[in-house]
């Protein structure tokens, strides 16, 4: 078969590009899809902004979604399950004494007690009181959430693999432990395609404890897409100055010089991924238009001049400060309101090896309010029912103490994968229970344990997806978020 090569780019023909030029029609049908046009129209002087559903992958939903969008309030640091919602009278009686040698056995910790011989349990270093007619145990450290208590699913039989940081959010929001992996909002977004109308369908924020107690770091892996296109991978929104970079027109051009620009961009990435095939140019194409619908979008979303003052009251004193978790709470809601399909909210601050007793408090401060605010935002405009939200971290902490009984200005706990809590609320998850439960001391996971594969196919199935059969083909293997494992907690779906 004689190839219809051009023959001014003959010399430079190699294996590569011959594949390429091979997959030339579905890359172009490809880029039709994308950009919601007819194969004969003009690509950039038709597009438009994606409608809902555009580009979702062929026979998704596998079942009927419960869920049609997430917000993902992740606790960098790893909150204490055992002050905040897993109440353990136990740990009061044997406070200061040894843990039984055979509740620890051989198990792993940090490198910060993993030499200290002495592991004393610790009791609670707050008071619980049982709130709602759920009875739910929460610390008087987050009183707006004690608040919202029938609202909630406390999976309190959490357990995980890493016992460090990194790795540990890892394989949350990726399904490894290795970076490399893509993010559970690229995997949604990659399945279930485009809903959300000029802006991006995965928006990423971070903050951090003004103190700044902690120095973990948010690595851009958290949201990647992996080994997916990298238009499906998180966009992440600023803490201070313009939300999004270079978005804004430069001095002199006009939002007409601008379209036009973009259009002839647009006619010359698609002459190159006629050529080449390469799906990165069809991302080149659709981060364009995006940006072009952002430069309207986004002051829009921004803007809170339309916000009661009582919501604003709600979510906190820190609400209006660009970057805090209270800002980024309210943005979320805003966010949801327009049909953003998945934000992943990072929060840093709960590391609390040598400061339990100042810092803990300062952290449930600075994030109770806002979390219980999202939560009842969205009931009140009629939206919790189909969106999904989420709240914990990596991992939690031991119910032994880090450090010396007697010197309880540096208290602490270590890091512990083997138990600890996370709640959620609205798409399809029953309100008003507990689920799961540990032993007296809160160590171990011992009643319907969930590990993290189990918590991602649920997720996936609230959504609509099997995730046995949201997989993508890479280095010569099938991949999916939950790797080989994984299994849906049907007990706490509706």
């Amino acid at each position: 078969m004689t190839m219809p090569f051009n023959t001014s780019l003959d010399a430079r023909i190699t294996r590569r590009s011959l594949f390429g030029k091979t997959a030339s029609g579905i890359g172009v049908a490809a880029l039709a899809n994308l950009l919601q046009l007819d194969l004969g129209a003009t690509p950039a002087s038709a597009a438009t902004a994606p409608t809902v559903g555009a580009g979702a992958l062929p026979g998704l939903p596998h079942v009927a979604p419960k869920a049609k969008r997430v917000v993902y309030l992740f606790q960098n640091g790893a909150p204490t399950h055992v002050d905040l919602f897993d109440y353990k009278p136990m740990l009061r009686k044997w406070h200061g004494k040894q843990l039984p040698a055979d509740l620890i056995g051989d198990k792993r910790f940090s490198t910060m007690t993993g030499g200290q011989e002495e592991k004393p349990a610790l009791a609670e270093v707050t008071k619980f009181q049982q709130h709602g007619q759920s009875g739910a145990w929460v610390s008087n450290f987050m009183p707006r959430i004690a608040e919202i208590a029938d609202e909630l699913c406390f999976i309190k039989s959490m357990h995980t693999e890493a016992v460090n940081h990194a790795p540990a959010i890892t394989f949350f929001l990726t399904g490894s432990e290795m970076p490399g992996r893509p993010s559970m909002g690229s995997w949604l977004t990659y399945g279930l395609g485009h809903q959300a109308r000029n802006l991006p369908e995965f928006v990423v924020m971070t903050s951090r404890d003004k103190e700044a107690s902690c120095g973990q770091i948010f690595y851009d892996f958290y949201w990647g897409s992996g080994f997916l296109p990298t238009k499906y991978q998180g966009v992440q929104f600023r803490g201070s100055g313009d939300p999004v970079l270079y978005i804004a027109n430069p001095d002199g051009i006009s939002r007409q010089m601008r379209r036009g620009i973009l259009d002839d961009l647009a006619r010359l990435n698609s002459l190159q991924l006629e050529q080449l095939g390469d799906p990165e140019i069809s991302t080149r194409i659709s981060q364009y238009e995006m940006a072009y619908q952002m430069q309207a979008s986004v002051p829009e979303l921004t803007d809170l001049s339309d916000e009661p003052q009582h919501i604003l009251d709600r979510y906190g004193p820190d609400v209006l400060r660009q970057g805090s978790f209270a800002y980024n709470c309210l943005m979320a809601r805003r966010l949801i309101e327009r049909d953003v399909r998945f934000v992943q909210l990072m929060h840093a601050g709960w590391d609390q090896h040598r400061n339990l007793n100042t810092q803990l408090e300062i952290q449930c401060r600075d994030t109770d309010a806002p979390s219980a605010a999202l939560v009842r935002d969205l009931k009140e405009r009629g939206l919790l029912d189909d969106t999904l939200v989420i709240w914990g971290g990596e991992f939690g902490r031991t119910p032994f103490l880090q450090g010396k009984i007697e010197e309880t200005a540096t208290w602490g706990r270590d890091h512990h994968p083997y138990a600890f809590t996370l709640w959620m609320a609205g798409g399809g998850i029953k309100p008003g229970i507990s689920y799961g439960a540990t032993d007296d001391f809160g160590f171990n996971s011992v009643e319907n344990r969930v590990h993290v594969h189990d918590f991602q196919a649920t997720v996936l199935h609230l959504l609509g997806i099997d995730h046995e059969r949201l997989t993508y083909r890479f280095q010569g293997r099938q991949f999916r978020l939950t790797d080989v494992h994984g299994r849906v907690v049907q007990d706490v779906l509706q």
